[in-house]
């Protein structure tokens, strides 16, 4: 809770402020947090978006898998974000450009997609605020839309799990030119000898991909964003 409501130059003062009655300590907390809200520890008040973070690590060569390729259907695809902040949760969508599984004897053994980044979209506000956010989230302080306009992930292992309709998939996600192996799990939805459709649901820190705009001093971002994924592919 302290590190919600004592700013930081309350450290410097922390060792007198211990001495004194319970009474005084109540009344200088009430006289930082109106005087200096601007310098309140909030980073740890803000919850990050729910979802399992995946592991990251460098990035790992990508082998040349082998066997059917399934294409990725764009317009039955969804990728969702959400983000956090002290005081809202915002989400929106953004649209793959283009992708494909590769699946050897019906079992995924590699694929890639890219993402299509000018297309972020937010649905949980509108007029001036949505313009705002918009603008901020395609801006060098996020994905920086203009310079990086897409993203990629590119399969670099698959394995099986203790569950027989999930699989942990790892994989070298760029995002703003920066490269890192993430494992996540996946969905096995369907799999036919037609069409394939996978689901996850997972979080990655900002500061691994340099989307490191803090967010206002009091108004902090979570430091990390969920994906939720749908991908759907058909066979070629």
């Amino acid at each position: 809770m302290w590190a919600c409501i004592i700013p930081a130059r309350a450290e410097v003062l922390l060792f007198s402020i211990r001495q004194k009655s319970i009474n005084y300590l109540s009344k200088a907390i009430r006289g930082w947090t109106k005087g200096y809200g601007a310098g309140l520890f909030l980073a740890s008040c803000v919850g990050n978006p729910e979802g399992e973070k995946a592991a990251v690590r460098e990035t790992q060569e990508v082998a040349a898998a082998e066997g059917e390729t399934f294409q990725l259907t764009p317009q039955e695809s969804v990728l969702q974000w959400i983000g956090r902040k002290v005081s809202a949760t915002h989400h929106g969508k953004v649209s793959f450009k283009s992708g494909n599984l590769v699946f050897n004897n019906g079992v995924l053994a590699g694929g890639s997609f890219v993402v299509d980044m000018p297309s972020i979209t937010n649905e949980d506000m509108e007029g001036e605020w949505k313009e705002k956010l918009m603008g901020h989230l395609n801006s060098p302080d996020f994905f920086n839309t203009t310079e990086h306009p897409e993203a990629k992930f590119e399969i670099t292992e698959v394995k099986k799990t203790d569950n027989p309709n999930q699989l942990a998939v790892s994989g070298n996600l760029t995002i703003k030119g920066i490269t890192k192996n993430i494992t996540f799990n996946a969905d096995v939805k369907e799999v036919s000898d037609t069409k394939a459709v996978f689901s996850t649901d997972f979080n990655i820190a900002r500061e691994d991909w340099d989307l490191t705009y803090p967010g206002k001093p009091d108004d902090l971002i979570a430091k990390e964003i969920n994906f939720k994924i749908d991908l759907v592919a058909n066979k070629i």
